[in-house]
Protein backbone atom coordinates (compact mmCIF):
# COMPACT_ATOMS: atom_id res chain seq x y z
CA UNK A 1 0.00 0.00 0.00
CA UNK A 2 1.54 3.12 -1.30
CA UNK A 3 1.31 6.40 0.45
CA UNK A 4 1.18 9.83 -1.22
CA UNK A 5 1.00 13.08 0.72
CA UNK A 6 -0.36 16.05 -1.88
CA UNK A 7 0.68 20.07 -0.51
CA UNK A 8 -0.36 19.19 3.21
CA UNK A 9 -0.87 22.58 5.36
CA UNK A 10 -1.65 22.15 8.53
CA UNK A 11 -1.84 25.36 11.10
CA UNK A 12 -2.43 25.38 14.93
CA UNK A 13 -4.13 29.20 15.42
CA UNK A 14 -1.23 31.48 13.74
CA UNK A 15 1.79 29.03 13.75
CA UNK A 16 1.96 26.89 10.67
CA UNK A 17 2.28 23.55 11.65
CA UNK A 18 3.67 22.37 8.05
CA UNK A 19 3.74 24.32 5.13
CA UNK A 20 2.89 22.92 1.57
CA UNK A 21 3.97 19.03 2.22
CA UNK A 22 4.40 16.62 -0.58
CA UNK A 23 5.83 12.51 0.08
CA UNK A 24 5.47 9.49 -1.99
CA UNK A 25 6.29 6.20 0.42
CA UNK A 26 6.22 3.93 -2.17
CA UNK A 27 4.56 0.07 -1.09
CA UNK A 28 6.18 -1.89 1.31
CA UNK A 29 9.07 0.80 2.25
CA UNK A 30 10.42 1.47 5.77
CA UNK A 31 10.37 5.06 6.40
CA UNK A 32 11.62 8.01 8.78
CA UNK A 33 10.52 11.52 9.77
CA UNK A 34 13.14 12.73 11.02
CA UNK A 35 14.16 15.82 12.73
CA UNK A 36 14.44 18.18 15.83
CA UNK A 37 11.95 19.17 18.05
CA UNK A 38 8.95 21.06 16.36
CA UNK A 39 9.85 20.17 12.99
CA UNK A 40 6.68 19.18 11.98
CA UNK A 41 7.06 15.26 11.69
CA UNK A 42 4.78 13.83 14.21
CA UNK A 43 2.42 16.63 12.97
CA UNK A 44 2.41 15.26 9.39
CA UNK A 45 2.28 11.04 11.12
CA UNK A 46 -0.41 12.57 12.34
CA UNK A 47 -2.46 13.75 9.62
CA UNK A 48 -1.56 10.39 6.94
CA UNK A 49 -3.01 8.35 10.22
CA UNK A 50 -6.44 11.01 10.44
CA UNK A 51 -5.77 12.03 13.75
CA UNK A 52 -5.01 15.62 12.38
CA UNK A 53 -7.34 17.11 9.57
CA UNK A 54 -5.12 19.41 7.13
CA UNK A 55 -6.43 22.93 6.14
CA UNK A 56 -5.54 21.88 2.85
CA UNK A 57 -4.08 19.08 0.54
CA UNK A 58 -5.02 15.81 0.55
CA UNK A 59 -3.67 11.74 1.63
CA UNK A 60 -3.61 9.07 -0.73
CA UNK A 61 -3.30 5.42 0.45
CA UNK A 62 -2.23 3.31 -3.11
CA UNK A 63 -4.26 5.95 -5.13
CA UNK A 64 -7.33 6.62 -3.10
CA UNK A 65 -8.32 9.66 -1.36
CA UNK A 66 -8.60 9.32 2.30
CA UNK A 67 -9.45 12.55 3.61
CA UNK A 68 -12.65 12.05 4.58
CA UNK A 69 -11.60 7.98 6.02
CA UNK A 70 -11.48 7.85 9.88
CA UNK A 71 -8.36 5.63 11.44
CA UNK A 72 -9.94 3.08 11.51
CA UNK A 73 -11.42 2.82 8.00
CA UNK A 74 -8.12 3.64 6.45
CA UNK A 75 -6.65 0.79 8.10
CA UNK A 76 -3.80 2.27 9.59
CA UNK A 77 -1.62 0.47 12.67
CA UNK A 78 -0.80 3.22 14.90
CA UNK A 79 1.90 2.52 17.78
CA UNK A 80 2.69 5.18 20.07
CA UNK A 81 5.99 6.24 21.60
CA UNK A 82 4.37 5.29 25.50
CA UNK A 83 2.28 1.56 24.40
CA UNK A 84 -0.86 3.12 25.21
CA UNK A 85 -1.94 -0.51 26.80
CA UNK A 86 -4.77 -1.61 28.62
CA UNK A 87 -3.08 -1.68 32.03
CA UNK A 88 -6.15 -4.21 33.12
CA UNK A 89 -5.61 -6.47 29.99
CA UNK A 90 -2.95 -9.10 29.53
CA UNK A 91 -0.47 -9.34 27.29
CA UNK A 92 -3.35 -11.55 24.98
CA UNK A 93 -6.28 -9.77 25.46
CA UNK A 94 -4.20 -6.36 24.26
CA UNK A 95 -3.24 -7.90 21.11
CA UNK A 96 -6.93 -9.23 20.17
CA UNK A 97 -9.08 -6.26 21.54
CA UNK A 98 -8.87 -4.58 17.55
CA UNK A 99 -10.42 -7.77 16.40
CA UNK A 100 -12.52 -8.41 19.05
CA UNK A 101 -14.76 -5.14 18.69
CA UNK A 102 -14.78 -5.36 15.15
CA UNK A 103 -18.40 -5.21 14.01
CA UNK A 104 -19.78 -8.78 14.48
CA UNK A 105 -19.95 -9.18 10.64
CA UNK A 106 -16.07 -8.77 10.32
CA UNK A 107 -15.72 -10.10 13.30
CA UNK A 108 -12.98 -12.95 12.86
CA UNK A 109 -14.01 -16.24 14.96
CA UNK A 110 -12.61 -17.19 18.90
CA UNK A 111 -10.37 -19.70 16.85
CA UNK A 112 -9.06 -17.49 14.06
CA UNK A 113 -8.29 -14.84 16.96
CA UNK A 114 -6.52 -17.36 19.16
CA UNK A 115 -4.32 -18.26 16.37
CA UNK A 116 -3.66 -14.70 14.83
CA UNK A 117 -2.85 -13.73 18.17
CA UNK A 118 -0.60 -15.90 19.42
CA UNK A 119 1.07 -16.26 15.86
CA UNK A 120 1.64 -12.60 16.36
CA UNK A 121 3.19 -13.11 19.57
CA UNK A 122 5.54 -16.08 18.68
CA UNK A 123 6.45 -13.68 15.65
CA UNK A 124 7.65 -10.35 18.34
CA UNK A 125 9.08 -13.45 20.73
CA UNK A 126 6.67 -12.66 23.08
CA UNK A 127 4.40 -15.89 23.08
CA UNK A 128 5.42 -17.22 26.35
CA UNK A 129 4.28 -14.00 28.68
CA UNK A 130 0.88 -13.94 26.69
CA UNK A 131 -1.21 -14.19 29.94
CA UNK A 132 1.10 -11.87 31.78
CA UNK A 133 0.10 -8.08 32.34
CA UNK A 134 1.77 -5.01 31.27
CA UNK A 135 3.26 -4.37 34.90
CA UNK A 136 5.26 -7.25 34.52
CA UNK A 137 7.04 -6.44 31.44
CA UNK A 138 10.17 -4.03 30.94
CA UNK A 139 9.77 -1.20 28.38
CA UNK A 140 10.81 -3.43 25.27
CA UNK A 141 8.32 -5.84 26.05
CA UNK A 142 5.66 -3.80 26.57
CA UNK A 143 6.30 -1.93 22.91
CA UNK A 144 6.61 -5.34 21.18
CA UNK A 145 3.07 -6.16 22.63
CA UNK A 146 1.88 -2.28 20.91
CA UNK A 147 3.29 -3.34 17.81
CA UNK A 148 1.74 -6.81 17.83
CA UNK A 149 -1.86 -4.78 18.82
CA UNK A 150 -1.04 -3.11 15.82
CA UNK A 151 -0.20 -5.65 13.63
CA UNK A 152 -3.55 -7.94 14.46
CA UNK A 153 -6.14 -5.87 12.87
CA UNK A 154 -3.60 -6.18 9.37
CA UNK A 155 -3.01 -2.57 8.46
CA UNK A 156 -2.76 -1.34 4.99
CA UNK A 157 -0.10 0.49 6.78
CA UNK A 158 1.86 0.68 10.05
CA UNK A 159 2.67 4.17 12.01
CA UNK A 160 4.76 5.01 14.65
CA UNK A 161 5.56 7.86 16.44
CA UNK A 162 8.97 7.73 18.26
CA UNK A 163 8.37 4.18 19.30
CA UNK A 164 11.87 3.93 21.46
CA UNK A 165 11.76 6.80 22.42
CA UNK A 166 10.58 5.86 26.34
CA UNK A 167 13.65 3.34 26.49
CA UNK A 168 17.10 3.28 27.59
CA UNK A 169 19.46 3.44 24.97
CA UNK A 170 20.63 -0.39 24.97
CA UNK A 171 17.21 -1.49 24.82
CA UNK A 172 16.50 0.88 22.08
CA UNK A 173 19.64 -0.44 19.99
CA UNK A 174 18.39 -3.95 20.52
CA UNK A 175 14.71 -2.95 19.52
CA UNK A 176 15.46 -0.85 16.16
CA UNK A 177 17.51 -3.67 15.36
CA UNK A 178 14.49 -6.17 15.64
CA UNK A 179 11.98 -3.39 13.89
CA UNK A 180 14.10 -3.72 10.71
CA UNK A 181 14.41 -7.64 10.65
CA UNK A 182 10.54 -7.75 11.25
CA UNK A 183 9.97 -5.27 8.55
CA UNK A 184 11.79 -7.40 6.46
CA UNK A 185 9.46 -10.19 6.94
CA UNK A 186 5.97 -8.33 6.74
CA UNK A 187 6.84 -6.24 4.30
CA UNK A 188 3.80 -3.75 5.51
CA UNK A 189 4.27 0.27 4.59
CA UNK A 190 5.83 1.46 7.79
CA UNK A 191 6.68 5.72 8.58
CA UNK A 192 8.40 5.82 12.03
CA UNK A 193 9.12 9.20 13.79
CA UNK A 194 12.07 10.16 15.49
CA UNK A 195 14.30 13.12 16.21
CA UNK A 196 17.40 10.36 16.57
CA UNK A 197 19.91 10.37 13.89
CA UNK A 198 21.42 7.65 14.24
CA UNK A 199 18.30 5.53 14.53
CA UNK A 200 16.86 6.89 11.37
CA UNK A 201 19.84 6.01 9.35
CA UNK A 202 20.11 2.53 10.93
CA UNK A 203 16.63 1.40 10.49
CA UNK A 204 14.79 3.53 7.40
CA UNK A 205 14.95 2.59 3.62
CA UNK A 206 14.53 6.08 3.17
CA UNK A 207 14.99 9.37 6.07
CA UNK A 208 12.89 12.30 5.19
CA UNK A 209 14.65 15.45 6.55
CA UNK A 210 11.78 17.60 8.61
CA UNK A 211 12.65 21.21 9.45
CA UNK A 212 10.42 24.31 10.68
CA UNK A 213 7.45 22.54 8.79
CA UNK A 214 8.91 21.37 5.71
CA UNK A 215 11.29 19.09 4.19
CA UNK A 216 14.73 19.26 3.52
CA UNK A 217 15.94 16.27 1.73
CA UNK A 218 14.34 12.84 1.48
CA UNK A 219 17.16 10.05 0.82
CA UNK A 220 18.49 6.49 1.37
CA UNK A 221 20.79 6.79 4.83
CA UNK A 222 23.69 7.46 2.52
CA UNK A 223 22.74 9.86 0.45
CA UNK A 224 21.23 11.79 3.06
CA UNK A 225 24.26 11.59 5.29
CA UNK A 226 27.14 12.02 2.27
CA UNK A 227 25.78 14.32 0.43
CA UNK A 228 23.43 16.57 2.16
CA UNK A 229 21.09 18.87 0.09
CA UNK A 230 20.92 22.23 2.39
CA UNK A 231 23.02 23.40 5.26
CA UNK A 232 20.64 22.01 8.13
CA UNK A 233 21.05 18.56 6.54
CA UNK A 234 24.88 18.66 7.04
CA UNK A 235 24.71 20.25 10.00
CA UNK A 236 21.70 18.43 11.70
CA UNK A 237 23.13 14.81 10.52
CA UNK A 238 26.14 13.16 12.98
CA UNK A 239 29.06 15.42 14.04
CA UNK A 240 30.28 17.91 11.80
CA UNK A 241 32.48 21.04 11.99
CA UNK A 242 31.11 24.28 10.36
CA UNK A 243 33.78 26.61 9.44
CA UNK A 244 33.69 30.02 7.74
CA UNK A 245 35.56 30.10 4.61
CA UNK A 246 36.86 32.17 1.71
CA UNK A 247 36.03 31.58 -2.10
CA UNK A 248 39.53 32.26 -4.28
CA UNK A 249 39.02 30.93 -7.52
CA UNK A 250 35.98 29.06 -7.04
CA UNK A 251 37.42 26.98 -4.28
CA UNK A 252 37.30 27.51 -0.59
CA UNK A 253 39.97 28.45 1.59
CA UNK A 254 39.83 27.61 5.20
CA UNK A 255 42.18 29.29 7.43
CA UNK A 256 40.40 28.24 10.63
CA UNK A 257 39.36 32.32 11.04
CA UNK A 258 35.53 34.01 9.83
CA UNK A 259 37.28 36.42 7.63
CA UNK A 260 36.40 37.24 4.47
CA UNK A 261 36.52 40.61 2.20
CA UNK A 262 34.51 41.94 -0.92
CA UNK A 263 36.76 40.09 -3.59
CA UNK A 264 36.56 36.82 -1.73
CA UNK A 265 32.98 36.00 -0.32
CA UNK A 266 32.11 34.22 2.66
CA UNK A 267 30.91 30.52 2.72
CA UNK A 268 29.78 27.71 5.05
CA UNK A 269 31.64 24.27 4.71
CA UNK A 270 31.01 21.81 6.80
CA UNK A 271 33.68 18.84 7.30
CA UNK A 272 32.91 15.31 9.78
CA UNK A 273 35.34 14.98 12.12
CA UNK A 274 37.18 11.66 10.21
CA UNK A 275 37.36 13.93 7.26
CA UNK A 276 40.20 15.79 8.64
CA UNK A 277 43.73 15.03 9.07
CA UNK A 278 46.34 16.37 11.13
CA UNK A 279 50.26 16.43 10.34
CA UNK A 280 53.22 17.69 12.35
CA UNK A 281 54.23 19.36 9.52
CA UNK A 282 53.15 21.54 6.35
CA UNK A 283 53.22 18.35 3.39
CA UNK A 284 51.88 21.58 0.82
CA UNK A 285 48.36 21.01 0.87
CA UNK A 286 46.04 23.76 1.74
CA UNK A 287 45.78 23.78 5.56
CA UNK A 288 45.28 25.69 8.34
CA UNK A 289 47.07 25.70 11.91
CA UNK A 290 45.99 24.43 15.18
CA UNK A 291 46.71 23.64 18.68
CA UNK A 292 45.96 19.97 20.28
CA UNK A 293 43.78 20.86 23.28
CA UNK A 294 42.44 17.54 24.46
CA UNK A 295 43.14 13.82 23.25
CA UNK A 296 40.47 11.12 23.89
CA UNK A 297 42.42 7.94 22.78
CA UNK A 298 39.52 5.40 24.27
CA UNK A 299 38.39 3.17 21.51
CA UNK A 300 39.00 2.72 17.62
CA UNK A 301 39.29 5.63 17.04
CA UNK A 302 40.93 8.42 18.28
CA UNK A 303 39.41 11.85 19.06
CA UNK A 304 41.17 14.76 18.85
CA UNK A 305 39.83 18.19 20.31
CA UNK A 306 41.93 20.78 18.40
CA UNK A 307 41.57 25.20 18.88
CA UNK A 308 42.97 27.52 16.07
CA UNK A 309 44.42 30.84 16.75
CA UNK A 310 41.30 32.65 16.19
CA UNK A 311 39.92 30.27 19.30
CA UNK A 312 37.78 28.03 17.15
CA UNK A 313 37.42 24.74 18.24
CA UNK A 314 37.76 21.70 15.91
CA UNK A 315 36.86 17.98 16.30
CA UNK A 316 39.20 15.43 14.47
CA UNK A 317 38.76 11.65 14.49
CA UNK A 318 41.77 9.73 13.42
CA UNK A 319 43.17 5.81 13.32
CA UNK A 320 44.73 4.32 16.28
CA UNK A 321 47.58 3.85 13.72
CA UNK A 322 47.81 7.30 12.55
CA UNK A 323 47.89 8.48 16.41
CA UNK A 324 51.04 6.47 16.91
CA UNK A 325 52.61 7.09 14.03
CA UNK A 326 52.15 11.36 14.26
CA UNK A 327 53.27 10.88 18.54
CA UNK A 328 50.45 12.92 18.94
CA UNK A 329 50.72 14.69 22.88
CA UNK A 330 48.50 18.02 24.21
CA UNK A 331 49.73 21.26 23.50
CA UNK A 332 51.33 20.32 19.75
CA UNK A 333 50.68 22.16 16.94
CA UNK A 334 49.31 20.61 14.18
CA UNK A 335 48.74 21.29 10.44
CA UNK A 336 44.61 20.22 9.61
CA UNK A 337 43.75 19.21 6.05
CA UNK A 338 40.47 18.29 5.23
CA UNK A 339 40.21 15.02 2.94
CA UNK A 340 36.32 15.81 2.10
CA UNK A 341 33.80 18.74 2.50
CA UNK A 342 30.43 20.51 1.73
CA UNK A 343 30.62 24.09 0.52
CA UNK A 344 27.90 26.29 0.56
CA UNK A 345 27.44 29.83 -0.80
CA UNK A 346 24.33 31.52 0.03
CA UNK A 347 22.47 28.31 0.28
CA UNK A 348 24.30 26.78 -2.79
CA UNK A 349 26.37 23.50 -2.88
CA UNK A 350 29.68 23.80 -4.37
Amino acid sequence: MSIEVRGIVKRFGEFEALKNIDLTVPTGELVALLGPSGSGKTTLLRVIAGLETADAGSVLFHGEDTSNKSLRDRRVGFVFQHYALFRHMTVFENVAFGLKVRPRSKRPSKEEIQERVMSLLKLVQLDNLAYRYPSQLSGGQRQRVALSRALAVEPSVLLLDEPFGALDARVRKDLRRWLRRLHDEIKVTSVFVTHDQEEALEVADRVVVMNEGHIEQVGTSEEVYRRPATPFVYHFLGDVNLFHARIHDGQPVLSGSNGADKKHPQAKVFVRPHSLDVHTRSNGQEHFRAMIEHINPAGPLVKLELVTSHGEHIDVTITQERYRELDLQKNHLVFVTAKEMAVFVEDYVI
